[in-house]
Parts: structure tokens; C-alpha cells; sequence
């Protein structure tokens, strides 16, 4: 089975608020353009030691962090969606992204990133949890233990380093990115437009058997 459908990339990291508000908004924004999503979770700390800083930017600067925690709320306000600032910024969230590697073509991925970042950003709860991950999982209807197995396997960790090594690569800077074949989309108030041009401009014929 194949299809003709455009495609975007969506990369993204669990302790990026701002890809707190593209995983909620995706699914549905992609959909009724036509445009299938492919999900990229990825670790945005090589991206940042790669720039030299120990953490993300809202952290080391003082006032851009103010401005964001201001710019999150009003943005929450305008999609509907329920906000809380976390208490731990960014959060540890490498478990969750090595399970959403393991979904990124599976059917539950879209419920399960959501999930995730309802629990990190409005239930202020440490996602890099085994458990916490383990009810999302069974709460979804899938075998916790089996996916929590496979996600630690030596050879998940590894592609969960290669997709870092690609985002690097690709000359990423932060999250959520999008890409639209190469054309390269940064930040939540760009997926309108990312969908937009993939929809107008990316064809791809994608093996779905």
C-alpha cells in the first residue's frame, strides 16, 4: 500500500514548551490539509552543548526566560490549552523520547506525545519516570512492559544518539522544527505556515506496506 500524501517532519523534544504547543495542535492542523506527520523526537541537549551552553537559552538568560513564561500563558490562552510553568526547566524527558522513537510510525504516537506533555506542562510531573510513562502506555491500551524493554535497548539508544547526530546535522537550533522537504520551519507560531508549504510543495510516495 503506498500514498501520495505531503509529508512534514516534526522535530521535537518533551521539555520544549513551545513544542508543548505543536504536539497539541499538529494532528489536527496536518490533517485537514492533507498533510501527514512524521514524528521526530530528539534530545535538544547535544543541540545546545553544540552551541556551547549548558542549558536551554530561556534558563540562561534571565529576561528571555520571563518573557517566555509571560508568552506561554497567552499563547495557552489563545489555543484553549491548560498551562502550568513547570517547577523543573527543561525536565529530563530522554525515557519518553526513546518510547516515542520506538512510535514515531505507529498509530499512538500523536496520543502518546500529547500525553506526555500534558503530564510535563500542565501536571508539573517528572516525565523521565518509568511509571509515569507506564500508565500513559497502559492508559492507551499497549504492552508498558514489552515498549519500556524495547526502549532501553542498546540498539534504541542508538538511534535515539543518531537522530541527535542528524539534528545537528541538519543545522538545527532549537524545537519544535519542521521540515517541509528542505525547507526548514522553527518554533510553534511556524506550523501553520510549515503545513501550509508542505502541503503546497512537498509530494512524497511513502511505503506503507
Amino acid at each position: 500500500m503506498t500514498t501520495d500524501d505531503p509529508q512534514l517532519e516534526f522535530w521535537f523534544d518533551f521539555g520544549s514548551n513551545y513544542s508543548y504547543l505543536a504536539t497539541m495542535r499538529i494532528e489536527a492542523l496536518a490533517g485537514a490539509q492533507g498533510v501527514r506527520v512524521l514524528w521526530k523526537p530528539f534530545l535538544l541537549g547535544p543541540v545546545f552543548k553544540a552551541f556551547g551552553w549548558t542549558s536551554s537559552p530561556f534558563v540562561l538568560q534571565k529576561e528571555k526566560g520571563a518573557y517566555v513564561w509571560r508568552d506561554m500563558q497567552r499563547q495557552c490562552d489563545r489555543y484553549g490549552l491548560p498551562w502550568t510553568q513547570p517547577s523543573t526547566f527543561p525536565r529530563r524527558a530522554l525515557l519518553p523520547l526513546r518510547v516515542a522513537l520506538l512510535g514515531a510510525n505507529e498509530r499512538w504516537i500523536g496520543a502518546f506525545c500529547q500525553r506526555v506533555m500534558h503530564a510535563n506542562f500542565v501536571d508539573d510531573r517528572e516525565i523521565d519516570d518509568p511509571a509515569l510513562v507506564a500508565d500513559i502506555l497502559t492508559d492507551l491500551g499497549l504492552d508498558a512492559d514489552a515498549l519500556l524493554t524495547a526502549a532501553g535497548a542498546e540498539q534504541n539508544k542508538q538511534a535515539m544518539r543518531a537522530q541527535g547526530e542528524q539534528a545537528v546535522r541538519r543545522g538545527m537550533f532549537g524545537a519544535p522544527m519542521f521540515f517541509a522537504g528542505d525547507e526548514m520551519f522553527w518554533g510553534n507560531d511556524r506550523l501553520e505556515d510549515a503545513i501550509a508549504w508542505a502541503a503546497g510543495h512537498v509530494a512524497a510516495r511513502i511505503d506503507l506496506a
